[in-house]
């Protein structure tokens, strides 16, 4: 009599595909562990922001901000607030671009399933989320101190978080587009920063400006961005005033998204 073995199991193997979230989640750890290690970027994200409110509090004291409507905390703490995601995003990104560029590190991961948006966005979350919590932090520590009142209109706040930090994601690709070294990194984040500051309202409410200049600035990148944030704390900002500066954020970041499209590099530009 003969018998016959059973069959063995034919071993399938299932290729699993992770989607855009994890890939974008496992770029943002790895990201999040060179952070941590950075002792530099994370001095300059967490400390700045707060030594500036400090420094610029006697400057807004000595503001005549009569018939503006505004007080020392409604222009003190959104400029603290728009330096937190200037220095935790920006400046730090801008680094983290050029150098996982110059060490091939971006052009190794473009060979696998990972897209491009996927790689600068993932690279990015830990400054975006590092940023989001020091706002919150400073926003409520900043109330304390000056005894302000709370937000009027807290989704303005949001509003303008959220716009500023996507804007400043695209700003800091496209400037690291432009920027040859990590070493010149350092340096090729200060001027759309310093004409921020000076003519965006970070410290300087456009409302003291003489006519020309207040009209000229109302039209930078993140003149919109500091109007959600200021108008979170004063609520002065009606309902149809509230989509402009929305709008207007959301376009300058289109308009950086296409030009990072265009000029990125993913290779060394040496």
């Amino acid at each position: 009599m003969t018998t016959t073995a059973p069959a063995r199991p034919v071993a399938t193997t299932a290729t699993v595909r992770s989607g855009p979230a994890s890939r974008m989640a496992a770029l943002g750890r790895a990201e999040l562990a060179l952070l941590v290690r950075s002792k530099a970027a994370l001095v300059t994200a967490l400390v700045l922001p707060a030594t500036m409110a400090v420094s610029m509090r006697g400057l807004v004291k000595s503001l005549d901000l009569g018939g503006t409507g505004l007080s020392i905390a409604t222009v003190l703490v959104p400029g603290t607030l728009a330096m937190a995601l200037f220095f935790s995003i920006y400046t730090n990104l801008v680094g983290v671009y050029v150098t996982r560029r110059e060490s091939l590190v971006l052009k190794r991961l473009r060979t696998g399933e990972v897209r491009d948006w996927e790689i600068l966005a993932g690279g990015a979350l830990p400054a975006v989320l590092l940023a989001l919590v020091q706002c919150v932090v400073l926003a409520v520590g900043l109330t304390v101190v000056l005894d302000a009142s709370a937000p009027a209109a807290p989704h303005l706040l949001v509003l303008g978080l959220v716009t500023g930090s996507l804007l400043l994601v695209a700003c800091a690709a496209l400037t690291a587009a432009f920027t040859r070294t990590a070493e010149s990194a350092q340096l090729t984040f200060l001027p759309f920063m310093l004409v921020t500051i000076a003519g965006s309202g970070l410290f300087l409410p456009r409302e003291v400006l003489p006519g020309a200049a207040a009209d000229i600035s109302a039209w930078l990148p993140f003149s919109p961005v500091m109007d959600l944030l200021r108008g979170g704390w004063t609520g002065d900002l009606g309902f149809v005033d509230q989509g402009r500066p929305v709008l207007a954020a959301l376009a300058w970041t289109a308009v950086a998204a296409l030009g990072v499209r265009r000029w990125f590099r993913w290779s060394p530009r040496h």
